[in-house]
């Protein structure tokens, strides 16, 4: 369940829905990009709700179009007669010249496109941040961690100081 500002359960009017944290340890993004995304009215409610999950999706092209696979969104609990497959393909919206860049960027150099977040923009609207994504090797993962481990015992150690 979402909560509003207040602290108290409550809808989402703008901000984050969901996240994919695990998507920047395991990639290293190039760029990013925002996109519509085509919802079932149900499946609105249930994003306002706070109530997706984007650990195993990706981005990707069908029917010249771009789609978003395996993103789960539980089904509207509020009495609605309209029911939805929780993991269905959901396309996304993009400008052409947008569309053909990513595809291009996929085909060309193996770059993957992991979506990152979920989240309402200022007027109400569903969008997806898409991720021009590198896989990160082994040793680049530890090197991150390294360094994220000095940072913080830094800050700690300044910290200290006064």
């Amino acid at each position: 369940m979402a909560l509003a500002k207040n602290g108290k359960p409550g809808l989402i009017a703008h901000g984050v829905v969901a996240q994919n944290r695990k998507a920047r340890h395991d990639y290293a993004i190039k760029e990013t990009i925002e996109a519509g995304i085509v919802l079932k009215g149900p499946e609105v409610k249930s994003l306002r709700h706070g109530r997706a999950t984007l650990s195993e999706a990706w981005a990707g092209e069908r029917d010249g179009e771009l789609w978003l696979f395996n993103v789960y969104i539980p089904e509207y609990q509020g009495g609605v007669l309209s029911r939805f497959e929780p993991r269905a393909p959901r396309k996304l919206l993009v400008h052409r010249k947008q569309l053909r860049s990513l595809l291009g960027a996929v085909t060309r150099e193996g770059a993957t496109l992991v979506p990152l977040q979920i989240h309402f923009n200022e007027r109400g609207r569903a969008k997806v941040l898409l991720g021009l994504a590198e896989g990160k090797k082994k040793a680049d993962k530890r090197q991150a961690i390294k360094e994220r481990d000095w940072q913080r015992e830094k800050a700690r150690l300044l910290r200290a100081r006064g």
